[in-house]
């Protein structure tokens, strides 16, 4: 079997490890076992095969990472509007608990309700800025 052979099968390999995982950086080290493969296609030997691969599958995986270093961060999913769609919602907390927190009726069923960090626990309308578990994380509205 010829070295271009076996590069190719091993970025394949990558490739559907990399699409049953879901883990971008096989992707990477599939492009460095393509050009593992462009390397043998090209003559080189075994240790210009191996170096090649390396440094574009290392190079690609460095890149990635400072690209993603750098990208700013999201909000967190439990905090995120587009992901949990109570976010922004207002509720009537009526009364609040020694611990800091409060039975709330919210769409029909009984929720606990803690005021965020810096805020302090007051009766009236609150809105909602996250949700953990089945705990609202709520602000003043």
């Amino acid at each position: 079997m010829a070295d271009s052979t076996v590069w190719w099968l091993l970025a394949g390999v990558a490739v559907a490890a990399e699409l049953t995982s879901g883990t971008f950086f096989l992707l990477m080290l599939a492009l460095g076992a393509a050009a593992g493969a462009l390397a043998a296609h090209a003559g080189l030997g075994l240790s210009g095969q191996l170096v090649t691969a390396a440094l574009v599958g290392g190079g690609a995986v460095a890149v990635w990472m400072r690209w993603r270093r750098r990208r700013p961060k999201g909000p967190a999913p439990q905090s995120d509007p587009n992901v949990v769609l109570d976010i922004g919602q207002i509720i009537h907390v009526p009364a609040w608990n020694t611990d800091g927190t409060a039975h709330v009726r919210y769409r029909g069923a009984d929720w606990v309700a803690q005021a965020a960090a810096g805020t302090s626990p007051a009766p009236g309308a609150w809105r909602i800025t996250a949700v953990i578990g089945n705990r609202l994380i709520v602000e003043p509205a």
